[in-house]
């Protein structure tokens, strides 16, 4: 099976679980399941267990399903927790910088990205597929590529703001409100192994990815379709902007411990106390990554994301 740059960010998501614990030796796995879990297509997800098939995470039990593997957390690669940049990877950030920066034009071709980023076209190919699956890019006919619409000023990343501001609180109020008990259980899980100490190992796009996690899943309890698909297209579209924050890992620990409140107060029916909550968290944060947008705007990207 042909291994994505989707299928590989979901390995490592896999490999945070079961370090965290969340996953644990000899339990089952299903695609349906951790494409659920994580939020995505079972189609990357298949390729992600066959990567973590050959490294040893996952194997096939007598029954022919999935099970995570017996691994100690010796054996577990740092390198997969806390992936350092790779050189694919600084590529990926340089163009997500440049087009944030203006320096990029609206469309180029493959020939063009060689000519400016010093990387293979092998090497490319698998940045532009990143890219497709993040919703920033999409090719055109021939070998042409065209940059999506995304958030590029500091005003519109505040507009992004004041927007979740509006739909995120009142999510939760919604009338057909349901709680999703076990997913809300997995992504406070997630939020504490992250307050315990990985918080300073995990990659920065495995942070981005749980804490908007996070978010969505709150969203997803509201059971309306506007608030869940407009949180999820924002997030899309703040994902570059948010490569550029600054805010550093001890900050960060502090949002989680305030994702964990949240999710603490929905689970036992305060869903009015949540909503003021999500308020109040939603707009500090505005401030500081506001604030840190500004400061770093002109800086090389190498961020340390939350949501």
């Amino acid at each position: 099976m042909k291994t994505t740059a989707l299928s590989t960010q979901l390995a490592g998501q896999i490999t945070d679980l079961i370090a965290s614990g969340i996953l644990k030796v000899g339990e089952r796995v299903t695609e349906r399941g951790l494409a659920e879990r994580l939020r995505v297509s079972r189609s990357p997800v298949r390729g992600a267990l066959s990567v973590l098939r050959m490294q040893g995470f996952v194997e096939e039990a007598d029954d022919g399903s999935t099970r995570i593997a017996p691994t100690s957390n010796d054996a577990m690669p740092k390198s997969i927790i806390a992936a350092p940049a790779a050189d694919d990877e600084q590529v990926y950030f340089q163009i997500a910088d440049d087009r944030l920066n203006g320096k990029l034009p609206d469309r180029l071709t493959e020939s063009e990205f060689l000519r400016r980023y010093p990387v293979t076209r092998g090497k490319l190919g698998h940045i532009l597929r990143r890219m497709v699956e993040e919703g920033w890019i999409a090719r055109l006919p021939g070998n042409g590529w065209e940059f999506l619409p995304v958030l590029t000023s500091l005003e519109a990343y505040d507009d992004s703001y004041r927007f979740r501001l509006l739909i995120e609180p009142a999510a939760i109020l919604e009338p057909r409100f349901a709680l999703d008990t076990e997913i809300l259980q997995v992504v406070r899980q997630q939020q504490q192994w992250l307050i315990d100490g990985a918080i300073h190992d995990v990659s920065d796009i495995t942070l981005f990815e749980l804490n908007t996690g996070l978010h969505q899943a709150i969203a997803g309890c509201s059971r309306n379709t506007f608030f869940i698909d407009s949180l999820r297209r924002i997030d899309q579209l703040r994902r570059l902007i948010d490569y550029k924050q600054m805010l550093d890992r001890h900050t960060a620990k502090g949002r989680c411990r305030e994702h964990v409140h949240m999710v603490d107060l929905l689970l036992t029916d305060r869903r009015q106390e949540a909503s003021d909550y999500m308020r109040a968290h939603l707009s500090s944060l505005a401030i500081l990554k506001s604030r840190a947008r500004a400061e770093v705007v002109a800086r090389p990207s190498n961020p340390d994301m939350q949501g």
